[in-house]
Order: structure tokens, then C-alpha cells, then sequence
């Protein structure tokens, strides 16, 4: 079973998410809940990325040093980023400066773009891979069937830095799992959210 705690408003809440206020706000309001925007469905997979080897709280921390680096995560602007950017991004202490990170996001723009074309749009291409049965929050994996299937596709699309762990993490952010504990007073919103959530076309 997930632990959970009390909060600071005496509410239970997933254990993981008390260490800060920065965390609770980040649980309360998006761990789990439903997007269909693209660009913030860009930013997500992108900080998943990042977030690989890291806590989430050191990519929590930086998350508006990432957005002015990245152009708000446009994937438009990022895909024409070259070497210059690169280098430029190498320089900025506000985010984690990993080379082959930060070549990869830039990359995966490219094959964002793409994308578009070829399926309308991100949201509909992502949310293929619902699970078809809901997660009931009593166990949290590193990954499952679907986020592999999920990177497996990333992969043959010519995406980088997206294997399943990651993409299970993508899948729970952007609210296709919801793995709050059946305890958490935040599982039911999500519930509520995803019921009357439409799923992209």
C-alpha cells in the first residue's frame, strides 16, 4: 500500500509529496491530472527526461529556468535551436546542463514537429496509450506495459532519452495514470478530472 500522511491542512495526502510546500502544491494541482495541450505535453516529457538519474525536486526547482531556456517549450521555436543554443545552454546554471539532455530535447522538438503533421496533434498521439485499466494507487511501478509500448513508439519515431521509466513517469504527470493512494484527498479531483476529461482525437 502507498503511505500517506497527514498534510499541513490536516488532509491525507501521498507520503512522498510533504517533504516541501513546493511538492505539495506540484501533487494538489498536476501529478495526475489530465493535459491535452501540446506544448505543456512537451514540457513534461521533456523534464521527465531531464529528471533521469535526479529527484523530481531539483527539475521542480529549475522548472521556470527550463521554460526561459527553451522558449516556453514551444517545440516549434526548439526544434531550430543549432549549435549556438547548445552552447548557450551549456552556460545556464538554472537548469541541469547535460549535453547529451540538452541535445535530445532539442531533437525530440524535431521529431515533436513531425509528429503534428502525421497525427494532428502530441495529445492524441500520447493518449493512445491510456491504460485500460485504471490504476487504483496501491502499488507505484517504474514502469509497465504501456509506458513500454509508449517508448517503443518514441523510439521508432527517432525520439531520445524516453524509455519506459521515464515515459511511466510522463504517463503519471500528464494524468493518463493516476497513482495517487486510494487514501490521498487529491485522487478523487483527479477522478472527478478524468471522467469528464475528452480524450484527444
Amino acid at each position: 500500500m502507498i503511505p500517506t500522511a497527514a498534510g499541513p491542512d490536516g488532509q491525507p495526502r501521498c507520503q512522498w509529496c510533504l517533504a516541501t510546500d513546493r511538492y505539495i502544491h506540484y501533487h494538489d494541482h498536476e501529478w495526475g491530472f489530465p493535459v491535452a495541450d501540446d506544448r505543456r505535453l512537451f514540457e513534461k516529457i521533456s523534464l521527465e527526461a531531464f529528471q533521469s538519474g535526479l529527484s523530481w525536486y531539483t527539475i521542480l526547482v529549475k522548472r521556470e529556468h527550463f521554460r526561459a531556456a527553451f522558449a516556453q517549450f514551444d517545440f516549434h521555436q526548439v526544434a531550430q535551436f543549432g549549435a549556438a543554443d547548445v552552447q548557450r545552454l551549456l552556460q545556464d546554471a538554472g537548469i541541469v546542463r547535460h549535453r547529451g539532455k540538452i541535445e535530445a530535447v532539442i531533437h525530440n522538438a524535431a521529431r515533436a514537429v513531425e509528429m503534428v503533421a502525421q497525427e494532428g496533434s502530441l495529445a492524441a498521439f500520447f493518449w493512445r496509450y491510456m491504460p485500460t485499466t485504471p490504476s487504483d494507487g496501491t502499488v507505484l511501478q517504474a514502469h509497465t506495459a504501456q509506458s513500454q509500448a509508449l517508448a517503443k513508439a518514441l523510439k521508432q519515431r527517432g525520439w531520445k532519452f524516453v524509455g519506459p521509466t521515464t515515459a511511466y513517469a510522463f504517463m503519471q504527470s500528464m494524468g493518463m495514470v493516476n497513482d495517487h493512494a486510494p487514501e490521498c484527498v487529491t485522487r478523487a479531483a483527479v477522478e472527478a478530472m478524468q471522467q469528464n476529461f475528452q480524450l484527444p482525437r
